[in-house]
């Protein structure tokens, strides 16, 4: 299960929102995994990469829902304020809607 809050649901249900990035220690979703958005719907993960946050760009930022790369930074900042030192890595997260009965 991926949890959101609660402002992002319009845009994933609407297909804006189609990828997160998520700080952990590992990897925790695998492409081709199904899984679900509470408020959503069920999802089937189609890629995820680990990535570099100080090398995303503002094209990078808009399937996460923002605008630059540098508000998608401020969010994760507030999400994960230790992340490095607590030895998370970041994940680009990038999923597709699927129907309800699938």
């Amino acid at each position: 299960m991926l949890l959101f809050k609660r402002q992002f649901l319009p845009a994933i249900r609407s297909g804006q929102k189609t990828q997160t990035i998520r700080c952990w220690k590992h990897r925790r979703v695998r492409p081709g995994q199904r899984s679900y958005i509470p408020g959503v719907g069920p999802i089937r993960i189609t890629a995820v990469e680990q990535i570099e946050l100080d090398q995303l760009t503002d094209a990078d930022a808009r399937p996460d829902g923002f605008d630059t790369a540098e508000a998608l930074r401020r969010e994760i900042a507030t999400l994960y304020p230790d992340w490095e030192s607590q030895g998370f890595r970041a994940y680009r997260v990038v999923f597709e809607l699927l129907p309800h009965s699938e």
